[in-house]
């Protein structure tokens, strides 16, 4: 048997040797493995990575215990209680429960040749109406060499199957491309991420969240594991908290008011702190708005990320250098390729039912009106627009000083092309945008271009001019103070 594997999976790869391993070949390469032993508990979609183990065949070689546990008072007296059972709680303690009865049960006798994982997941399929999408949470939790210590992969995922048999599809291919993954790959954890939709159909999954921890993933910094998931297409979107940990969406939106504020932060200034709070101030003041729930959130999308018409030129530690100054401000940051407004909008939709506002520049509301952006719409500008302003979703407006003429230009005065001023005016008066008001004069000059420049050039005053955190960490670590890099 092993010897005919041996030839089976040698001729797959003498066939084309950048070619990647099937959903089969992965299963049969860990079963044929004496030295990965482990347990699968799945809850939800049901037994189908530990189906894949078996189908395969040779699973006695890999499988000490599969198992599910759908009935809520199983599933408490197995793993306790928890307020949802589709949640970050539930698999983690999945995982911690799983593992340790292998030490405890196995390691006296296998411990010295073998490497234990535990696999688990917890996951909720496309419902029977259909009109529930699917999501959940998939980890493992692994030796990468014997007798080491145990590290952890963990990954939330959203399920786009039009069925619930495509979901559960999904999850074991995903399961299995992940215990692969973890043993295979685990020295290069880039190409573990992308691996995890090997053989996947396109748009059939999303996975917006993903954290390594343990010796396994030392170095591994997982601010940068957001930023390819975006980049590689698995995510539209990833967020990660102040001290750098990833937030899987529901856990920071869910029934919670939003407010965001989108730009490039190279760097923050000032002027980047002022609008974020002057647009909290007025929106605040809306009818609707728990100010104790409210969750503020900065967000750069992949475009803000790239040099100028290109596509694959991101500089990763830009972004890291980014990620730390808006860190300093203590919000959560948010990582998408929604180049244009109605999607980053309908992301938050599908986030929360509370109200949304986000707040930019004049210039960028300038931008909001250029009719090139919305020409994939049949309906233009208007569909552009409908999407965008649905909900009664708010745009705050911060002020602009023009620096050739002077002038001040704000929401209340900005003149668009002659065939949208009625549109644009519709939009104001009925306070879908609104300018901000009690704003700070002396921001109005700050550009951070000019201000990066000083800094590179080691001009002095340009301290004044960002935050006094940002000012500290730029000084103490040399932000921003190369090139960026192109590739």
């Amino acid at each position: 048997m092993l010897l005919l594997w041996q030839l089976r999976i040698g001729l797959s790869m003498n066939n084309s040797l950048n070619s990647t391993l099937d959903t089969h070949q992965k299963a049969l390469s860990i079963n044929m493995d004496s030295a990965k032993y482990g347990t699968l508990a799945e809850i939800g979609g049901g037994q189908e990575v530990a189906r894949w183990f078996f189908r395969v065949g040779g699973a006695s070689g890999t499988v000490a215990k599969t198992m599910s546990a759908y009935d809520m008072a199983f599933s408490d007296a197995i793993y306790g209680a928890c307020q949802r059972y589709v949640s970050r709680q539930r698999v983690s303690t999945m995982l911690s429960h799983e593992y340790g009865l292998l030490e405890e049960r196995l390691a006296p006798q296998r411990g010295h040749v073998s490497r234990f994982f535990a696999f688990a997941d917890t996951v909720r399929t496309r419902s029977f109406s259909g009109k529930q999408n699917g999501q959940g949470w998939v980890g493992i939790r692994f030796q990468h060499e014997v007798g080491a210590p145990a590290s952890q992969i963990l990954i939330h995922v959203q399920l786009w199957g039009k069925e619930s048999i495509e979901d559960q599809e999904t999850l074991g291919v995903l399961g299995i491309n992940l215990i692969y993954g973890a043993y295979h790959l685990h020295e290069q954890p880039e190409a573990l991420v992308a691996s995890l939709a090997d053989h996947l159909p396109q748009n059939r999954l999303e996975i917006d969240m993903v954290e390594f921890t343990g010796p396994a993933f030392r170095g591994v910094d997982n601010r940068l594991m957001c930023l390819r998931l975006v980049e590689r297409g698995l995510a539209n979107a990833a967020i990660f908290g102040a001290q750098g940990a990833m937030i899987e969406p529901s856990e920071l939106f869910y029934k919670k008011p939003v407010l965001l504020q989108r730009g490039h932060f190279r760097p923050v200034t000032r002027l980047t702190v002022d609008m974020l709070e002057r647009a909290v101030s007025q929106f605040v003041q809306e009818p609707n708005v728990d100010p104790g729930d409210l969750v503020i959130v900065q967000e750069m999308s992949l475009q803000h990320l790239r040099h100028a018409g290109q596509k694959k030129d991101i500089d990763a530690q830009d972004f890291l250098d980014r990620v730390d100054c808006l860190s300093a401000l203590g919000y959560p940051v948010v990582l998408s390729n929604y180049d244009v407004f109605h999607r980053l909008a309908a992301y938050l939709f599908r986030q929360t039912s509370q109200p949304i506002a986000l707040c930019f520049g004049v210039p960028t509301l300038l931008e909001l009106f250029k009719e090139h952006y919305y020409q994939d719409l049949d309906g233009g500008i208007l569909e552009a627009f409908g999407r965008l302003f649905q909900h009664e979703l708010k745009c705050y407006t911060y002020p602009w000083k023009d620096p050739l003429s002077g002038a001040l230009i704000t929401a209340g005065n900005l003149r668009v092309e002659p065939h949208l001023r009625h549109l644009y005016q519709y939009l104001h008066e009925n306070h879908f945008i609104q300018p901000i008001r009690d704003y700070d004069p002396s921001c109005l000059p700050l550009q951070a271009a000019a201000i990066l420049k000083r800094l590179q050039k080691g001009e002095p005053g340009w301290e004044k001019e960002v935050p006094a955190p940002v000012a500290s960490l730029i000084r103490e670590r040399g932000l921003f103070q190369r090139p960026l890099k192109r590739s």
